[in-house]
């Protein structure tokens, strides 16, 4: 579980963070504000993101949380009201930006939520990593889990706020493999295979299967920052 009060950049001060950066890696959680269906709530990627840096910081107290990116690139959701994207080249040019004024740490791990942030992140990783720069980026991977707003996504949220979860709401999607529809949705969107905005089926989504998914996926992320960590 992640600690009570895990240490976030926006309730230090700057004398605070000088003394402790030096030997510590900042956490930027990076999600979305986009359609998640009928029942889940538009800040899903964003709690996602937030959540799973946490626990980060409760398995290795040498990091610190910074601030969720609440907006990314998104563009394939845009038919959806209440979608709000930054688009590929803004989210790529802010993650360099971010990570190049973060240079008191000793380095950046990104915690993307959003799998539409993928290209730009891996973008600006090149960049930043090309300026000798220590940053690991880092997207939830779950095998069999559906593309969107299905049970994955829906168990996660039942686990993590369960009130925000409208489950009388939920209804199955797209149900065939992303890999059948790919073509389709970059031509026209999510909408174009979608009408209510789910790629897969929330039926069966649980509270007690979301937090296995979210053991998993933190052992996934600390294994990797072992692996990477800078300090």
């Amino acid at each position: 579980m992640p600690p009570a009060d895990p240490v976030r950049l926006d309730g230090l001060v700057w004398p605070d963070v000088a003394r402790r950066a030096v030997g510590s890696v900042l956490a930027v959680p990076l999600g979305s504000t986009e359609q998640h269906g009928p029942h889940l709530p538009l800040g899903t990627d964003s709690a996602v993101a937030a959540a799973l840096a946490d626990r980060l910081a409760a398995a290795r107290p040498a990091v610190v949380v910074a601030p969720v990116l609440p907006y990314g690139s998104a563009g394939e959701h845009a038919a959806f009201p209440g979608t709000l994207s930054i688009g590929a080249a803004a989210l790529e040019l802010v993650v360099v930006e971010l990570v190049r004024s973060a240079d008191a740490f000793a380095g950046v791990v990104l915690v993307s939520a959003h799998g539409g942030n993928a290209a730009p992140l891996a973008a600006a990783v090149a960049t930043l990593e090309a300026d000798g720069r220590r940053v690991l980026a880092w997207s939830p991977r779950i095998p069999g889990g559906d593309a969107h707003a299905g049970r994955t996504e829906t168990s996660l949220m039942l686990a993590l706020a369960p009130d925000g979860v409208r489950l009388a709401a939920a209804e199955a999607g797209e149900t065939r493999p992303l890999a059948a529809v790919i073509g389709e949705l970059r031509r026209g969107g999510v909408a174009a295979v979608s009408p209510n905005g789910v790629l897969g089926d929330p039926e069966g989504a649980g509270a007690s299967e979301g937090a296995l998914l979210l053991d998993r996926l933190t052992a996934d992320l600390v294994a990797e920052f072992d692996a990477w960590r800078p300090v």
